[in-house]
């Protein structure tokens, strides 16, 4: 096992042949900040590949760079022993690269076999063959053992067999490399186990398989190497057999296994908190959330831990009111409640820091006043009409007491730094005078400087009364700032720590194997399948 980026000798040879693809030595950019350095990815002949990494890594940019979508700055891309340069995802996909995103990009109201045909239909006499489009649909699908109408509608089949359509388009370009980006995060159980009997079934047909997902079980059930990325860079190129799953998780992270935590944990005592505000007891919105459950007390940081695609966000969401909570119930102040969208969970004093502060956050050509005060707006609007007194009133507070750097409340929010622009939001919430305060990755994007602003301003918050239920990828981050951490793994609740239980090894482990039983050595030579 390499610790490093594949040799240039080329990896995953066959028959002495180098690999199917070898991307070296690749950097991108974007606006001076770089996204991709001296970034490794080989894939070999009839081999899975996995690939991985947490927000951020650079995996989707790599993707992009190899399809066309991005232009790289530098290294070089051979597939099938020849120097490749694709300009668009199409030319790639002529090329013999298909790309299955995770949310199927096909036509949902024309047939099965309109859309493993689209761009490429056969025609006679100038007209479309209808009956030659259905054959080579069937036959494509056939290949996949999947035996359905290809005449009906494809939003008339579950999501399982919109894949399978996916792949047998990618088939029909005599694909001899499929990228398969979070393939099952949408899939039941049993869907899960036809895919890879689908995976396994083009493997011995000569396809080899890039996979893109972070349930570290999948990986191990059906990949045969493993790239993991991080910061833009190849940090880890091996066989699956030859790392445990703590090493991965680690290796995510980029936490050393021997690094003491005492230095990390200052907060040695464990905080006094009040009565039970929230309890969430087995909540399922499946299939990314399966059985939760989690309490949160006046005054306290509960953590909730976990790799990207554990199910963290979501179960936030669905105790949010976002998104629906299909089994299971919410209690919040000892009543059980059911919210059937966000307001309904704000007049119950919740308020919910979303993880995406470009998409679902700052509004941004909207000013700073405007950006914070929208959640109050219901209680500061009379006849209609805004009360711009109080509204002014409550936004200079909140502007002095969170620090807030702008040059008024009228500035533009898109003008103000990344830190600042959390800040804003983080205030939306505060002045709605919430009991309890959801916070998804508060801190990501941020400078160090305003990273621990906010970290403090969480903690005076929780020393005040406020519950606060905290979804952070930093270990430190949770390890420093939460009195109780609560680990997710593959949508469920696995492990549950508090005070000096909280550390990175216990933390990774849960993350890793379903339990806080810390590993002192991990396993040599695998044995994790």
């Amino acid at each position: 096992m390499s610790q490093t980026a594949a040799s240039d000798d080329g990896d995953g040879a066959v028959d002495g042949a180098g690999p199917l693809l070898a991307m070296r030595h690749i950097d991108k950019s974007f606006s001076g900040i770089p996204a991709l350095v001296d970034a490794h990815l080989d894939v070999g002949h009839h081999e899975v590949r996995a690939l991985i990494g947490e927000n951020g890594a650079g995996k989707s940019t790599m993707i992009k760079v190899l399809t066309g979508v991005y232009r790289r700055d530098g290294g070089e891309i051979t597939f099938a022993g020849q120097p490749a340069s694709f300009s668009s995802p199409s030319q790639a996909q002529r090329g013999g690269i298909a790309t299955i995103f995770q949310e199927v990009n096909l036509v949902p109201h024309r047939s099965v076999a309109e859309n493993i045909s689209l761009g490429q239909e056969p025609k006679r006499f100038g007209l479309l063959n209808w009956s030659a489009m259905n054959a080579r649909a069937r036959q494509l699908l056939g290949r996949l053992e999947i035996d359905i109408d290809v005449t009906r509608p494809l939003r008339d089949y579950p999501i399982a067999t919109q894949q399978m359509t996916a792949i047998a388009r990618a088939l029909s370009f005599d694909a001899r490399l499929v990228i398969m980006d979070e393939p099952t995060s949408s899939l039941a159980e049993q869907e899960v186990q036809t895919l890879f009997t689908v995976i396994r079934r083009l493997k011995q047909d000569g396809v080899s398989i890039v996979f893109v997902s972070h349930r570290l079980d999948e990986l191990y059930a059906v990949c045969d190497k493993i790239t993991v990325m991080r910061d833009g860079r190849t940090v880890l190129d091996a066989a699956m057999s030859d790392v445990s799953r703590y090493q991965l998780v680690s290796t995510m992270l980029g936490r050393e296994l021997t690094v003491s935590e005492r230095e990390l944990r200052h907060v040695a005592a464990v905080h006094t908190q009040g009565d039970s505000l929230l309890s969430v007891e087995q909540i399922s919105n499946e299939p990314a959330v399966l059985d939760v459950s989690l309490d949160v007390r006046a005054g306290e940081v509960v953590g909730m831990a976990g790799l990207l695609g554990s199910g963290r966000s979501e179960t936030a969401r669905a105790i949010f009111g976002a998104d629906p909570v299909g089994r299971g119930q919410v209690v919040m102040a000892g009543e059980a409640v059911r919210f059937g969208s966000p307001r309904d969970a704000i007049r119950k004093k919740i308020g919910f820091l979303s993880e995406d502060r470009k998409l679902e956050g700052i509004i941004p050509d909207m000013t700073v006043r405007e950006n914070m005060t929208l959640a109050l707006l219901p209680h500061l609007t009379r006849h209609g009409i805004v009360s711009t007194k109080a509204q002014q009133e409550i936004v200079e507070r909140f502007i002095k007491r969170l620090g807030i750097k702008t040059a008024g409340p009228d500035q533009l929010i898109r003008e103000l730094s990344g830190g600042n622009q959390q800040k804003v939001l983080l205030a939306r919430w505060l002045c709605t005078n919430p009991e309890l305060l959801i916070l998804d990755e508060p801190t990501r994007g941020i400078d160090v400087g305003a990273k621990q602003e906010i970290q403090e301003l969480v903690r005076e918050l929780a020393d005040e009364g406020l519950a606060v239920l905290l979804i952070s990828s930093e270990i430190e981050e949770i390890i420093t700032g939460a009195d109780r951490v609560v680990v997710l793994r593959d949508g469920r609740d696995v492990a549950r720590l508090r005070g000096e239980e909280i550390t990175a090894d216990a933390l990774m482990a849960a993350m890793a194997e379903g339990s806080a039983t810390v590993v002192a050595e991990p396993p040599a030579g695998g044995g994790d399948r």
